[in-house]
């Protein structure tokens, strides 16, 4: 039976663990801090408040759902409505075109360009429109001189799946691939019931019912590398051995454990590079304020709010309301007090234009200046790390910061899903 060592156990280490479990691998999972990294659940005065990414996209199209299968998982979902999902575009708020029936049901396009849109969908689901990679999304609308709202209209759907304010630096290849799937999906938007925490759960349950052993508060803080292999890695009270190694930890932890070999200097690069920030404002209020949407997306300010309760009733005590706001920062936002200061003052705004009564109701908030959305945001200048380097034979990696399939969670599913079959191959 072949051993694996898996250094990290947020979604990617956990369920490539759980795969590898399954299929009959000694599996070690080491993890530093709690399990989940990112992706977790805290629960303040009865409210269950989720870190990290807040929904799987595309759910029928997703590798988490290809893990569900493959492992048994019991997963609570809970799909978006559609019909209640609005854009506020400053003085009313108008249908989001999440599917063809809201296209054309949304006020943010003319007929005319409802029907020049649908058409850049279908070409993207045939395939006809792939993109280059050497040429951003911005340009590749500006040679193809699309109509202005058109590419007004796919850009404001870019920063919201991406979660950037730069959306036009997306390149064109990633924007397509993306968009086939999601343009092809039935189930856009899909929450968990109990949140990450139930799914961290259920992936913890089928490593341990396969034999497989987790090990917390267990810091990796260096690799033994000999000969093209990792030979060992060492916690300050440990040494770990096994035939194959998977690293599920952000480049710039990976250039301090391999520090001092080759390895070191082709992770460096990724580590220089910079995540996708965002602005997280929960509130978690003791009664529910009744509007008719679950979803508002403000354009202008490029921020979202959610009503997280309406689909998971267990995040909150009876009769409450969680509410989630999330703003999208640049990386010229991240570490400035007074931008943040006045976007915290927009996303009060927007609670108050959209729910209003929610200070008064207010029992915890939870605020985030500059939560990582994803550790490596895609762009022309910024690519991801990838899940092997040729020269190293027992040696794997995944994570939102490496090459998959999706963005946010649905990057740590599939690269975990890629590193596995390379290691189950081996």
């Amino acid at each position: 039976m072949a051993s694996v060592v898996i250094v990290g156990g947020g979604l990617a280490g956990l369920s490539a663990a759980a795969r590898l479990a399954k299929h009959g691998l000694r599996v070690t999972v080491l993890e530093r801090g709690a399990l989940g990294g990112r992706a977790v659940t805290l629960r303040i005065k009865g409210f269950a408040f989720n870190f990290g990414a807040h929904a799987i996209y595309g759910r029928d199209r997703s590798v988490l759902t290809t893990l569900e299968r493959e492992l048994g998982l019991s997963i609570d979902w809970r799909d978006f409505s559609p019909e209640r999902a609005k854009y506020d575009v400053g003085d009313k708020l108008t249908d989001l075109p999440a599917n063809i029936r809201g296209l054309f049901k949304t006020k943010l396009l003319t007929y005319p360009d409802k029907v020049k849109f649908a058409f850049e969908v279908l070409k993207t689901l045939l395939g006809v429109e792939t993109g280059h990679p050497h040429l951003s999304i911005g340009r590749w609308m500006d040679e193809k001189q699309l109509d202005p709202d058109v590419k007004d209209m796919m850009l404001t759907l870019a920063s919201s799946n991406f979660f950037t304010r730069e959306p036009e630096k997306i390149p064109s290849d990633v924007f397509f691939r993306y968009y086939k799937t999601i343009f092809s999906t039935r189930k856009p938007v899909t929450y968990i019931g109990g949140g990450w925490q139930a799914l961290i759960d259920e992936l913890v349950r089928v490593i341990k019912a396969h034999g497989g052993t987790i090990h917390t508060k267990a810091k990796v803080e260096r690799v033994t590398v000999e000969d093209n292999r990792v030979r060992a890695v060492h916690t300050a009270d440990e040494t770990y051995t096994a035939d194959l190694f998977l690293f599920c930890i952000p480049p710039k932890e990976l250039v301090s454990i391999f520090q001092g070999t080759h390895i070191e200097h082709f992770v460096a690069q990724y580590a220089q590079y910079h995540p996708t920030y965002a602005l997280v404002y929960d509130v978690g209020l003791r009664e529910r304020i009744d509007v008719p949407y679950t979803y508002i997306y403000d354009k202008a300010h490029k921020c979202f709010i959610t009503d997280i309760s309406y689909y998971d009733e267990t995040s909150v005590p009876e009769g409450g309301q969680l509410l989630q706001a999330i703003l999208y920062l640049s990386r010229e936002d991240v570490g400035n007090k007074e931008r943040i200061e006045a976007y915290k003052k927009t996303v009060e705004d927007l609670y108050d234009k959209h729910f209003p009564g929610w200070r008064e109701r207010l029992v915890v908030p939870r605020f985030s200046p500059r939560a990582v959305v994803q550790e490596i945001k895609w762009t022309m200048d910024q690519q991801p790390m990838p899940v092997f380097f040729p020269d190293y034979r027992n040696l794997y990696f995944a994570g939102d910061w490496c090459e998959g399939k999706g963005q946010l969670s649905e990057l740590s599913f599939s690269s975990a899903y890629a590193a596995s079959e390379l290691i189950l191959a081996h």
